[in-house]
């Protein structure tokens, strides 16, 4: 193993839980694949993702960025020119991410059906 105790892993004070409580937040990982390809303006990933709002893709990126994850790169200029990108900590997670996207894509209808009672 790893060196975690498994059984320690989610205590309230294990940096792991810490850092999945940070994943776990609705759009998060929908906002890191969405960096995934590199830098992105608060209004491509408006359009890419979708069913966001501007309030809530801004309280993502800025809990994202918070954690090391997001990084926020201020161009200044009129109107202001800022991008968002992911951290090498950020970059990290996308192959997690990738096989969490593998399994929602061959699960998803199971998940569906379950939800609707059978």
């Amino acid at each position: 193993m790893d060196g975690l105790d498994p059984g320690n892993v989610f205590l309230a004070d294990c940096p792991a839980r810490l850092a999945v409580e940070v994943i776990a937040d609705k759009w998060a990982v929908v906002v890191l694949w969405g960096l995934n390809d590199g830098p992105r303006r608060h209004s491509e990933l408006i359009t890419l993702i979708g069913g966001i709002s501007k309030k809530v893709l801004t309280q993502t990126l800025r809990r994202l960025q918070a954690n090391g994850l997001v990084d926020r790169q201020d161009f200044g200029g009129v109107p202001p020119r800022v991008e968002y990108e992911l951290t090498d900590l950020g970059r990290t997670l996308m192959g997690p991410v990738r096989m969490l996207t593998m399994w929602a894509e061959e699960n998803g209808e199971a998940v569906l059906a379950a939800q609707e009672g059978g």
